[in-house]
């Protein structure tokens, strides 16, 4: 963990005291070495029989904790979309400087799982209408994000945001947005896998374990036996 990000998580008031705990175990596990790691653009296509989906919806921990235990669902990797810049590190896409957002890169099986329940997924559990912002993540790093790969999928995408937009699920607009896929950035491999490696630890037990709780509950049929 790094202490940037965990900084900007517990900013409320509410998490005041979470934050404290949280920052003090940062200080002392930093992961300076994990630095140096570099990070792995997406090369060629997805493995036969198998498509990929891109989405942001703020921390790709929980995103990968989340779409990994969906039947068909071959591999999700945490990374980042959505900017230019070569090679861009944790560090640099928590400045929100870059145009990255933390993302995460599903292979799936179509034939198992559809790119239509992926994004009902997406966007009932995440929540898609605060502006650059999940639960106690901020900033542009952590906006909602549908990176299409081609037109099929754009469709889908903009279909599926009107019908959860008329089944009211939120009381506030949908802010998620539809671009086009243009790269992603496998992370640093000291993110990978984070949550089942660092269940402990106090981000996984406040705010990812809940939103996996929450999740399980609503897709107990999509789920992995």
């Amino acid at each position: 963990m790094t202490n940037g990000k965990l900084g900007k998580r517990f900013s409320g008031g509410a998490l005041a005291f979470i934050a404290l705990a949280v920052l003090i175990f940062a200080a002392m596990h930093a992961v300076t070495p994990a630095r140096a790691q570099q990070t792995q653009a997406e090369t060629g296509p997805p493995p036969a029989g198998m498509e990929r989906a891109t989405f942001a919806a703020g921390c790709f921990w929980s995103m990968e904790a989340i779409f990994k235990q969906l039947r068909g669902v071959q591999k999700v990797d945490p990374g980042y979309a959505g900017g230019t810049q070569p090679h861009p590190s944790y560090d640099d896409v928590e400045s929100g400087s870059t145009g990255y957002a933390e993302s995460v890169n599903i292979t799936y099986d179509p034939k198992i799982i559809s790119y239509r329940e992926l994004l009902r997924v997406l966007l009932t559990v995440r929540d898609p209408t605060t502006l650059n912002r999940q639960g106690p993540d901020e900033g542009t790093n952590y906006r909602s994000v549908i990176f299409y790969r081609n037109a099929e999928q754009k469709q889908q995408a903009q279909q599926a945001i009107q019908q959860i937009t008329a089944e009211r699920i939120w009381r506030d607009p949908i802010v998620t947005t539809v671009e086009p896929f243009t790269t992603f950035w496998r992370a640093e491999d000291y993110h990978l896998n984070y949550y089942a490696l660092h269940p402990n630890e106090p981000y996984c037990q406040f705010v990812i374990a809940p939103e996996i709780a929450k999740f399980r509950k609503m897709y107990r049929s999509l789920l992995k036996s």
